[in-house]
């Protein structure tokens, strides 16, 4: 018969069990909390950066760098809509800011009233000075990007001009062009704002923070990450890519021309830009755009 002395012991040592199994549980959810509390920081900032190498550049000009590798979002690549989900009118409106910045190149704005939707695709052919990259537009689903170019393009704003940055990163594989003074921060002196597949989804939809894939030959504008801010830079995929759905789609590069882009992607780029890629090691320049 145990004595009260050992009763107590006995009764002392399985408190401090208790104290020592409650203080142990404490302990794992406290770690719990801070690795998901770094976990979320981690992925905020993740997020931050690539928000940061999409919008990175002057806003007053209109346009900026399409993106730098989008490898680093916590979330994986949905699918851009194949379509628009209802057509557009026979005939549309679109409107063109004037910006705050002048023009990298002299030109005048492009109509804006009764542009017509019925002419599903416009062929144009782009010259370079690596070869030719033919292009079909997607008037149907862009019809006011598909306007603004193929004004800059009869004013000969894209001749003589570079294409300025490629990008050959895993996710992310773009030869943006565009911009006459080379340096990436130039545009027409106005802006506009997206068109598909951004206003397939409303604007406050996180789906928008979502990448998507572009696909291989897509073309598509750059902006600067504000509203009306597309302009005259696009760049063209030459592999899939992932980015938010945030970026116009306008047509597509013939196999021709994704041919002439991908010798130049092979021979890289000298890592010049801040936002990731750089000039190409092979110069390429847009001699003329005209259509077919």
């Amino acid at each position: 018969m145990p004595s009260n002395e050992q009763r107590r012991e006995a009764a002392k040592r399985k408190l401090e069990r208790q104290l020592e199994r409650r203080a142990d549980r404490a302990r794992k959810r406290k770690q719990l909390t801070i690795a998901g509390s770094v976990l979320g920081v981690v992925l905020v900032v993740a997020a931050g950066a690539v928000v940061f190498a999409l919008t990175s550049g002057d806003d007053d000009t209109t346009e900026a760098s399409a993106a730098e590798s989008v490898s680093a979002s916590p979330q994986s690549p949905g699918v851009m809509p194949a379509g628009r989900s209802e057509p557009l009118p026979e005939k549309v409106s679109c409107t063109y800011t004037p910006g705050t910045q002048p023009p990298a190149k002299q030109v005048n704005p492009p109509r804006t009233d009764d542009i017509d939707t019925t002419l599903q695709e416009v062929s144009v052919s782009m010259q370079t000075t690596q070869g030719n990259i033919g292009l079909i537009l997607d008037n149907a689903d862009s019809p006011c990007t598909v306007n603004n170019f193929l004004s800059l393009a009869s004013q000969n704003y894209f001749d003589n001009t570079p294409c300025h940055r490629l990008v050959t990163s895993e996710g992310l594989k773009v030869l943006q062009c565009g911009d006459p003074t080379g340096a990436g921060t130039g545009g027409p002196g106005y802006g506009f704002a997206n068109e598909f597949p951004t206003d397939q989804y409303e604007a406050s939809d996180p789906s928008l923070q979502v990448p998507v894939t572009y696909p291989r030959g897509t073309i598509a504008m750059a902006n600067s990450g504000q509203p009306d801010s597309n302009g005259s830079q696009f760049f063209l995929v030459y592999a899939d890519s992932q980015l938010p759905p945030q970026y116009t789609a306008f047509g597509k590069v013939d196999e021709t021309g994704l041919a002439t882009i991908e010798k130049v992607a092979a021979a890289g780029d000298d890592g010049s830009m801040q936002a990731g890629g750089g000039k190409p090691n092979l110069p390429i320049d847009i001699t003329s755009v005209r259509m077919d």
